[in-house]
């Protein structure tokens, strides 16, 4: 039998051999133990097969796991610095408003009438008492002529009635000397006196219609004065609403023919300050502004009014703080928008800070305080962005670690802080803050001497801030 059975086993080897390995070793496994040296030697040949296998597993094993720390290893961080500084700030209220003329007249027509002709312009500089426009005056010099007419009629019916009143003086008078005699009755005496008393009281009747007469002649007068559109200051001509052979008609309202700015050399900016602001704005208070036709330039003035008329436009309410400018150049314009600045509050020679500064906090502490937790600043992809718009990278957990004090508030005044870079980690220096503006901010009180450099953003690649679940995994 074991004869039989080496030559089975012979030919189920030669059978393996062509095979492969795998049937090879099958057959070694079930031959008889009665074979004892070539069942060793076989076993062995498998055990070093199966090392060899297992070393080249453990090495792909170890180039993955280099591969996924390189991937995974955390990001480097640059940190962007900015001087500590001596310098002025101004606290001001941001707004807009409107360039005009400090007094605007507007030139209308009390009669109406057709334009007959013209004699100022846009532009044109003009005098008080200047014609400047003539409406058709011959409507008007007719009822001139009429009343003048009349007035003379008037006149004459009171010379008619003064000699009828003569006669009937002399009348009764001659009738009053016949009632002495006995010669006349005293009824004709009567009707006598009556007549008498009737052209006397005519009298007072002409001379009252006289001057009704007079009166209507002044009032037609006036009228034929008001066809001569006159400009009543000296100023320059900024709008003509009028045309030569157009009908202005004055029944209901009056028309606007010109507007005259009586000084261009002085202007007013009326700004809109909302209801939040005005509680700062002061009469006195300095204020700046550009406008869109010299953007490279600033105009000084200052608050002379504060007016408490509200302005609501869609249940938005501001009111108007009147800016007085100088305009000696007259380079403003009336109707011109101005983007204007009312300064509030203003320190000289004071330590300051970029506003970038007080804003920063480092990537590892946005969602960490040092009394519990508190809310992360908005991130995108595991991403933060700076001051400068740019994405940046979390910094490394071991910086946060070292960073003394993660509190921080973010109203003005004590409990701010701003990041001094120091041995290239971050670190927390509690300040006292005072006045902003949109570039500085004032510190007066804390750790921070002029030349300091403070931490204002930070610049990290992109590819090293992606969380690890949003990676592509490793394939093999």
């Amino acid at each position: 039998m074991r004869e039989t059975a080496a030559n089975g086993g012979g030919q189920l080897r030669n059978r393996g051999n062509s095979r492969g390995a795998v049937a090879h070793n099958f057959i070694s496994e079930v031959q008889p133990s009665s074979g004892k040296g070539t069942g060793t030697g076989r076993r062995r040949g498998f055990a070093r097969r199966n090392a060899g296998r297992l070393a080249a597993v453990g090495a792909l094993l170890a180039v993955a796991a280099v591969v996924a720390w390189w991937r995974t290893r955390p990001a480097p961080v640059e940190y962007m610095t900015e001087p500590v500084t001596r310098g002025s700030i101004m606290q001001s209220i941001a707004t807009t408003g409107t360039v005009n003329p400090v007094v605007t007249v507007q030139v209308g027509s009390y009669v109406s009438g057709v334009i007959q002709s013209l004699y100022c312009d846009y532009n044109t500089r003009v005098k008080a008492g200047q014609l400047c426009a003539k409406i058709d005056p011959r409507p008007y010099q007719l009822k001139v002529d009429e009343d003048k007419a009349n007035l003379a009629s008037a006149e004459a019916q009171l010379e008619k009635d003064k000699a009828s009143l003569a006669y009937a003086q002399s009348i009764y008078d001659r009738d009053l000397s016949l009632l002495d005699r006995k010669l006349i009755s005293e009824d004709t005496v009567d009707s006598d006196k009556s007549k008498y008393e009737q052209a006397e009281a005519q009298i007072g009747l002409d001379q009252a219609t006289i001057a009704q007469r007079q009166a209507t002649l002044h009032a037609s007068q006036v009228n034929l004065g008001y066809t001569d559109i006159v400009s009543p200051v000296d100023g320059v001509v900024i709008s003509r609403n009028i045309d030569v052979g157009q009908t202005v008609a004055a029944s209901f309202q009056t028309p606007t023919l010109f507007l005259i700015a009586q000084d261009l050399t002085r202007m007013l900016v009326d700004t809109n300050v909302s209801e939040s602001d005005v509680g700062e704005a002061r009469v006195g208070q300095k204020a700046s502004f550009t406008v869109e036709a010299f953007p490279g330039k600033t105009f000084w003035g200052e608050v002379t009014q504060v007016r408490q008329a509200p302005i609501t436009v869609q249940n938005v309410v501001t009111y108007d703080v009147v800016v007085s400018v100088a305009n000696p150049d007259l380079e403003l314009l009336p109707g011109m928008t101005a983007n204007a600045r009312i300064v509030t509050a203003e320190h000289d020679d004071v330590l300051r800070v970029p506003l970038q500064a007080i804003r920063y906090t480092p990537g590892g502490f946005a969602g960490v305080e040092a009394g519990g937790p508190r809310t992360a600043s908005p991130r995108t992809g595991g991403q933060r962005t700076t001051s400068t718009g740019r994405r940046s990278s979390p910094v490394h957990s071991a910086a946060a670690a070292e960073a003394p004090g993660n509190s921080r508030e973010t109203s003005s005044g004590a409990g701010e802080r701003v990041w001094v870079l120091r041995g290239g980690k971050p670190h927390a220096v509690p300040v006292t803050t005072g006045l902003r503006d949109n570039a500085y901010v004032e510190i007066t009180g804390g750790a921070l001497e002029e030349g300091d450099e403070v931490i204002v953003g930070e610049i990290g690649p992109e590819a090293g801030a992606a969380p690890a679940a949003q990676r592509r995994p490793l394939r093999f």
